[in-house]
């Protein structure tokens, strides 16, 4: 996880410098990426907080979200991660909210997502989801894969 954590190291000194804060929902990248970011000396200057997000139980003890506002979404979607990232950033009160929810692998989930998808959201002054495909079923890969990836698009909403 060197490449996380360089980039880790980067987030933390650009959010320090401008002052800003994140809160972290994350689900089938299990904790690495509220691990990455406070792995950086200071984190708390900028991390405020996170949880994985993993079930629907935890959804709603966590995130407080009820089945009434996920109604109709599904969970490994881009639409479901704006929700998660825009929950994270108001509870916290953070600059910016963000989030991951997929598939680790070795298999799918139950709604016909292969291993290795996920969708990540950034949700503050500007909001952007993606998702993400490695085609791989390497869970401990995919799960430092989407590490990864929710860490550049947080990059890429600060730049």
């Amino acid at each position: 996880m060197a490449d996380v954590d360089e980039l880790a190291n980067a987030l933390g000194e650009r959010l320090k410098a401008r002052g800003e804060t994140v809160a972290v929902a994350e689900s089938s990248s299990g904790g690495l990426i509220s691990a990455a970011l406070l792995g950086v000396p200071g984190a708390s200057k900028y991390y405020l907080g996170g949880a994985v997000v993993y079930t629907g139980k935890a959804r709603m003890v966590l995130m407080d979200l009820p089945r009434e506002a996920v109604a109709g979404m599904r969970s490994a979607s881009e639409p479901y991660a704006l929700l998660l990232a825009r929950t994270a950033r108001e509870r916290f009160g953070a600059t910016w909210g963000l989030s991951e929810t997929g598939a680790a692998g070795p298999t799918g989930n139950g709604y016909g997502d292969a291993a290795g998808h996920t969708c990540i959201a950034i949700s503050g002054p500007m909001e952007m989801a993606v998702t993400i495909e490695t085609g791989e079923s390497d869970r401990a890969a995919n799960m430092t894969a989407f590490t990864a990836a929710a860490l550049d698009l947080l990059q890429r909403a600060l730049s």
